[in-house]
Order: structure tokens, then sequence, then C-alpha cells
């Protein structure tokens, strides 16, 4: 154990933590770090959500680390039980039990900028207890969708006097049998969880619909027996196979772009899916009149099908109210319900950890100064030292695994904070300058997509904000190009100035030898065609 190197703490034991963890273990050789979970088991949105029907819309292949390939997944798709599986698997093998607190909540972190240090105050959930513990570098890992919404706009949840439920936490105690479910909310999640319960027949679902959504054929496969065995023992197999899903779910980025050709070819295919598929009667309620992507895309688990049965009904005139048996709509009319389940999503920006930088400032603050969330490459914030996050603004995609982005990212953290490790640097902060100028090409290269085109998400918590505050606006490969080294000029550097100086010059010596290498180059080229057009008239002219 390394106690005499900076403390490192990471915030959460999901995926993102998970992996933060292992590289920060593996790559840098690091073990004094400590990883605060509020929940007492490890997984994130992969221990909470337990619906039925509950699994990832990416393949597993691609939905897994490129550094821990899991030649074994049933499926092309796979589930919820099998993803919380895997990284359980994961937790235990690079044995990061012993570095992992459990029922602690990171209620504050304020950076002492007189000791280049961070103080945290931590709560114990289970026992109230509030503690205080230091850290030179923070990392949030906690993921984007781990506080669920409940739409401030339908009133009277605690008036029901059944049961009720965000999808984010599952009633496995209640039995749906013979009960009439409102279900509110026709995303991602409903559109998993509906096929499934429908499936009994004693069973009634009203689905209040909030919004239309771009369905896409899912595709699903099971792997044979000799192909998973192929992918665990033939060389580069298994890799070969996860770029190809990589690279081709990566072209798919130019249906993002306005009046592309392959964004009109792709809504008529998705056009196509959703009127083969769903009942007549519906065609004109559920296809979208915004283009696809603008939302998420839901990978169709049968939903639309489903959409045939008789105990299956959609809603579309809006929920004015929750009253003790039921909901009251807009039009005034009473829908009885035995049973309310929501399925509307998450906030995305908003957090429970107050993050304190230079002066006092909060992140929360910073991001309303700014107009919304803002960062620099959604992994460090001006004003917020030795700070890193996982999935912040603008770093997500639309259309690739979320995994990509954040082993990008981590490795990316790995640069930045190994200076900080070695006792280097005391402390390292990202200019305003740089993330201004960030900002700005990213917001040039959103003027030319769909995202504003509906209400998402993407748009921040309210889902009506007016930018795009999620997703990167580009294929995920541009993504890793930008991310792939640090601009150390973009950074304040504390406590390291000799650091960064000597790194400044070894970088200007390279930029020198590159550049006499090509002059060198030049120049040759410049005296080989001389004498070559010399050697050419004397040979016409016969000497």
């Amino acid at each position: 154990m390394y106690r005499d190197t900076p403390r490192v703490v990471i915030v959460g034991a999901g995926i993102a933590g998970i992996t933060m963890a292992v590289n920060l273990k593996n790559k840098l050789q690091h073990d004094n770090f400590v990883i605060y979970e509020k929940a007492g088991s490890i997984g994130g949105t992969w221990r909470d959500n337990t619906y039925p029907g509950c699994g990832s819309d990416v393949p597993g292949h691609w939905y897994s680390l490129s550094t821990e390939p899991n030649p074994y997944w049933e499926n092309y798709y796979v589930t919820q039980p099998e993803i919380r599986a895997y990284w359980e698997e994961i937790y235990q093998t690079h044995n990061l039990a012993s570095r992992t607190v459990f029922n602690t909540r990171v209620k504050l972190v304020e950076w002492d900028e007189e000791n280049s240090v961070h103080s945290l105050t931590l709560e114990d959930v289970v026992s109230g207890q509030i503690m205080q513990t230091k850290a030179e570098a923070v990392i949030q890992a906690v993921g984007p969708f781990a506080s669920p919404i409940f739409p401030q706009d339908i009133p009277g949840r605690e008036k029901f006097t059944g049961p009720l439920w965000h999808s984010f936490h599952w009633r496995h105690d209640v039995d749906l049998k013979g009960k009439v479910i409102g279900v509110i909310g026709n995303g991602c999640s409903a559109t998993q969880f509906v096929p499934i319960i429908a499936a009994e027949p004693t069973t009634r679902i009203v689905n209040f619909c909030r919004s239309r959504q771009w369905f896409a054929v899912r595709g699903n496969y099971r792997y044979s027996e000799w192909l998973k065995w192929a992918f665990a023992r033939v060389p580069f197999l298994m890799s070969a196979y996860r770029s190809f899903i990589m690279i081709r779910s990566d072209l798919l980025w130019n249906i993002f772009l306005t009046n592309s050709l392959v964004s009109a070819v792709f809504k008529k295919i998705l056009t196509s899916y959703i009127q083969q598929t769903a009942p007549a009667k519906l065609h004109d309620e559920i296809i979208p009149a915004y283009p696809p992507g603008c939302k998420r895309l839901v990978i169709d688990p049968d939903y639309l099908s489903a959409l045939h049965r008789p105990n299956v009904d959609l809603n579309w005139i809006g929920i004015q109210k929750i009253v003790e048996d039921g909901v009251i709509l807009k039009t005034g009319d009473k829908v009885p319900l035995d049973v309310i389940i929501f399925a509307t999503g998450f906030y995305l920006v908003e957090r429970d950890i107050a993050f304190c930088g230079i002066g006092g400032l909060t992140l929360k603050q910073y991001f309303e100064s700014e107009g919304g969330a803002t960062g620099y490459y959604g992994t460090v914030f001006p004003g917020f030292p030795n700070m890193f996050t996982i999935v912040g603004p603008n770093s997500t995609s639309a259309h690739a695994s979320i995994l990509f982005i954040i082993e990008t990212q981590v490795s990316y953290v790995l640069k930045l904070i190994k200076p900080i490790i070695d006792g280097k640097v005391k402390s390292l902060e990202v200019t305003q300058k740089a993330t201004a100028c960030y900002n700005t090409w990213i917001q040039k290269r959103m003027e030319n997509t769909i995202f504003l085109s509906c209400l998402s998400y993407y748009r921040g918590d309210s889902r009506k904000g007016g930018r795009n505050v999620a997703t990167f606006p580009g294929m995920i490969a541009l993504y890793w190009w930008i991310m792939r080294k640090p601009r150390w000029d973009d950074f304040k550097v504390v406590g390291g100035e000799q650091w960064f100086y000597q790194r400044r010059k070894v970088a200007l010596m390279k930029y020198a030898l590159v550049a006499l290498t090509v002059s060198t180059i030049g120049y040759s080229s410049s005296l080989l065609k001389r004498v070559v057009g010399e050697l050419k008239e004397r040979l016409l002219s016969g000497w």
C-alpha cells in the first residue's frame, strides 16, 4: 500500500467507478485510493434497475471493457443480471473490496486552495453519522441515470392508495396479476418492461404516453457454443468482432446531421418498421414528426408487437393529477388504476453532491453561469482543481457504447492525475479560456445536428434547454482522437512549475525536430528535383 502517496477518492461503485479503480490500480500502480458508494453493493444503474426485461440496447461485446472481454455472452444484447454479474466478477478479480466503503454518501467536496487538497463530508446512510476526510484528487463517477424523475406536472402521488413506484426501484413484492396498471412514460425503460408484464392476460395496462418514439428493429440472436468457444480461443477474433460492431455503429453518426441523405433514408426504414409491426390504427399516433435520433432511439424489445394485445391500451390525452384510486385526465375523465408505475427517466445534471471549488463557487453555480452544464472534454471544469468527472457534459453518445466513452475518459484522467500522484504537481486546473474555446467548437458542431428538434434529456433536466448538454457532436472516434493526450497549455499548474516547464521544453524540442525533419526532406526533395531537371535537360540537349 502506498500510504505516502497522494490520496484519491472515487465517488460511486458503478461501471465508471470500477473502471477508474481498475485502471488506477493496474496502469498507474496506485493503491492509495478509496471508493465511496452510497448503496450496499456495487453496480450502479445495473444494481438499481431490476425491472422485468431490463437490459442493454448496446451489443454485449461492445458493452464491456476492452481490457476485460467476455467471450461467453449468451446473446447479442445482454440482460441486466448478466451485466451485473460481469461487473461483480471484475470487481472481485481486481480485489477492489478492500478499497470500497459502502453505505457512505459523499455530501460535500470542498477545495482547500491553501493546502491543495479536497475536504470531503461523508454520511453513513445507515446510522446518519457525519464524517470528514481529505483527498488530493476526487473523481466523480456517478452515472447520468442515478436520480429518477417524477414529473412535477403530475401532482398527487402521495394521495394514491395503491402501490406506486418508479421503474428505477421495481417492486418485486407486488403481484400484478389481475391488476389494472398505469404506466406513465413510453421511453427505453417502459418499452422493455411493458411487453413482459403484458404477457399475463389477466393484467391490463394503460400506457400514458408523453411523447412519440422512433423504434428500430432489435435483431437479437443467440451465440452458438462453437462461436463462444472461438471467441475464447481464436486469437484476435473477439477483438476484431468488437471492432466491427464499433465501426458499424460509429458510421451511424450521419443520421444526426440536418438535411442528411442518410438521415432521410434512415427515417424511411424506421417508419416502415413501425408500420409493419404496430397496429395500423395506431400509426398516426405513434410515428414521430421529429427526425430520428433527436431523442434516444428505442431498440424495439417487442413493444410494438405488444400493442396488438387486447390488454394493452395507449393513452395520449395527458394526466392532470393522481387521485386515490387512479388518475384524472386533462379532459376531466377518470381512469381507475390498481398500480401506477413511473417510467419517466432520470435527472441528467442534478446531483446530490455539492462540489465547491476556488472561492467557494459550486459546480451548480458554475453551470448556471454558463447557461447549462458545461465542461472541458466533459471531464474537468475551470475553478475546480484536481476534480475529475466521468461522463460529464457533452461526453455521452446517442449512437454508441457508453463503455467506450468511459474508457476514453478514464485514460485521459490517468494522464492528468499521474503528475499529482507522482508528487510532481500539487494541483491541475483547466483554464476558463480553454473551456470556452472547446465549448464554442462543440456548439458550432451542434448547429448542424437535429438534437434541438424535439424535447429530450439531451437538453438537460428540464428537457427544454436551449442546447444539447449530453452528447458529443461527432463520431466517437473523433472524441477518442481529441482526448488521446492532454494539451498541457490548457491547464494551470500549482506546485509543479518546473515539471510543467520541462514538459513544454520537451514538447518544443519535438516540434523543432519535426520541423527540421520536414525542412530537410523538403530541401532534399527540392534539390533532387533540380538535379533530375538538369539531368533531363542535358540528356535532351545531348550534353
